[in-house]
């Protein structure tokens, strides 16, 4: 058994916090009808705490394929020394306290809204599992991957993989 599969779900919340801490935008997929769609999403300078946040429109495709399917994946890239997949279910939260307690005068340029427009809502995204990855360096751990499968069978330091559920 792995040292990740040992912690408490603590310490695993405390792993992600520190892996997504400094990624302002995250790669939000949902389903649609025709398949996944992925776009960049800004994430709430909120301490992770087993949930994210997110502020969007009311009025988007997004929060139409989050109504019907809420199965959301999360992803997070840091200076290409960790990934994170983020596995989980969306709700749309229409909360006026959470979303001042949220609220950022940067998003007004981007929503064109204030924090007390009806059209402006939350998602929060229920984390399920979480897959993490850690390398120091994604050019290393790709030529590491690729000497170990192509060229020859030597030990090699892939970093850390680890799958961590957190709806448990």
């Amino acid at each position: 058994m792995s040292e990740e599969k040992k912690l408490t779900r603590e310490e695993h919340v405390e792993k992600v916090r520190q892996l997504i801490k400094d990624s302002d935008i995250a790669l939000l997929t949902t389903v649609t009808p025709d398949g996944l769609e992925t776009r960049p999403m800004m994430t709430q300078e909120v301490e992770f705490d087993g949930d994210l946040w997110f502020f969007t429109l009311k009025d988007t495709a997004k929060v139409t394929e989050i109504t019907e399917n809420p199965a959301v994946n999360v992803g997070y890239v840091h200076k290409n020394k960790s990934f994170v997949s983020i596995r989980g279910v969306a709700e749309v939260v229409e909360d006026t306290e959470k979303k001042e307690e949220l609220w950022n005068k940067a998003y007004e340029a981007i929503f064109d809204v204030d924090a007390k427009d009806p059209s402006l809502i939350l998602l929060k995204v229920l984390v399920q599992s979480v897959e993490y990855w850690e390398s120091g360096s994604i050019v290393k751990s790709a030529f590491n991957i690729a000497r170990k499968l192509l060229i020859d069978d030597a030990e090699t330091d892939l970093g850390t993989n680890a799958t961590v559920e957190l709806d448990v």
